[in-house]
């Protein structure tokens, strides 16, 4: 072990599988003490089991580590509180908390029910909420601490079928930004990662849907090409690993990120991007009075909106009043 994390105490949620998984497996390697919360259920939200995370702390253990399992739901704040708790109970402290729980159900808008709404939001969002509350009254008072939190692209830049989900994990970008304000001064840190990583729960977006988004230029596309060598098939696929995004995350631990506050990360693959903040906007027209609509008719095209397109354009044969205005 090389250490960088020895005598660290961080509890992660989601931590069974996946991403999580390999972010728990690489903090162990440095010497951290990990909390495994991952109540193991199916990418829906349905079902529970306790092997995920339970395996999980055995592959910690037998590699020489310590970590201890937690199987709560933390969608409820009883939930989120207990992961915190385990910490305290199992090793008196807790320094860093990585939030990775997340559950998808992907629904274009119009037939989105709300229970479907409700759910993604109680555990993607909310669920970020439940364990950082208690989190931060203890890194308040100890005047240290790590937090890491996971958006998406699809909260981003926006993935079709996914208003839930994106709403949520583009509520978390705003609840990193805020938190980072609310803790900075207290010697915590709030950061976050939007991955882009083969898991569980892009396995479960349907081929159709996926090259739907791509044919409408938008993030979320198909696997490679089926003209790809196999040798290429499988270096893109290790590329898009859950254990490629794990490095970054574990980073973001170390005392030596003290002064990376309120950023947004993309990973994905050997890319770490930094995310531009969404305010203040990117371009700007300005006049001194109220703007009058022939006024905003010929400006917004020209100056506001020039090279900037549709997302998701309208085919060419559907009639869409003020097209060829």
């Amino acid at each position: 072990m090389a250490g960088l994390l020895e005598g660290k105490v961080v509890a992660m949620t989601g931590a069974g599988r996946g991403i999580g998984r390999e972010c728990a497996l690489l903090a162990a390697s440095e010497g951290a003490r990990i909390v495994v919360n991952d109540p193991g259920v199916n990418p829906d939200g349905s079902g529970h089991d306790d092997g995920p995370a339970a395996q999980v702390v055995a592959e910690i253990k037998a590699a020489g580590g310590e970590a201890t399992a937690n199987f709560a739901d933390v969608s409820t704040m009883d939930g989120g509180e207990s992961v915190i708790r385990t910490a305290l109970d199992s090793y008196g402290r807790l320094d860093g908390l990585i939030n990775l729980a997340a559950i998808l159900r992907d629904r274009m808008v119009f037939n989105l029910t709300e229970q479907e709404w409700d759910d993604v939001i109680r555990v993607d969002l909310k669920g970020h909420f439940t364990t950082i509350k208690p989190a931060s009254v203890l890194m308040r008072q100890q005047r240290y601490g790590r937090i890491i939190n996971y958006s998406s692209v699809s909260g981003l830049g926006g993935n079709s079928g996914q208003a839930n989900y994106g709403a949520a994990k583009a509520g978390v970008a705003g609840l990193t930004r805020v938190c980072a304000r609310d803790l900075g001064r207290y010697g915590v840190t709030v950061n976050c990662i939007a991955p882009g990583a083969a898991t569980r729960l892009t396995a479960t977006v349907p081929a159709a849907s996926r090259e739907l988004r791509a044919s409408r230029g938008i993030a979320g596309g198909g696997p490679p090409p089926a003209a790809a060598s196999n040798r290429a098939s499988e270096e893109a696929a290790a590329m898009r690993g859950p254990d490629m995004v794990a490095p970054m995350t574990v980073y973001l631990l170390l005392d030596e990120a003290w002064n990376i506050n309120g950023r947004i990360f993309q990973v994905a693959g050997g890319a770490v991007g930094l995310l531009a903040d969404l305010y203040p906007p990117m371009r700007n027209i300005y006049k001194h009075g109220k703007w009058t609509l022939d006024e905003l008719r010929m400006v917004v095209p020209t100056q506001l909106m020039q090279g900037i397109g549709n997302p998701a354009p309208p085919p060419d044969d559907l009639a869409i009043p003020g097209r060829n205005a």
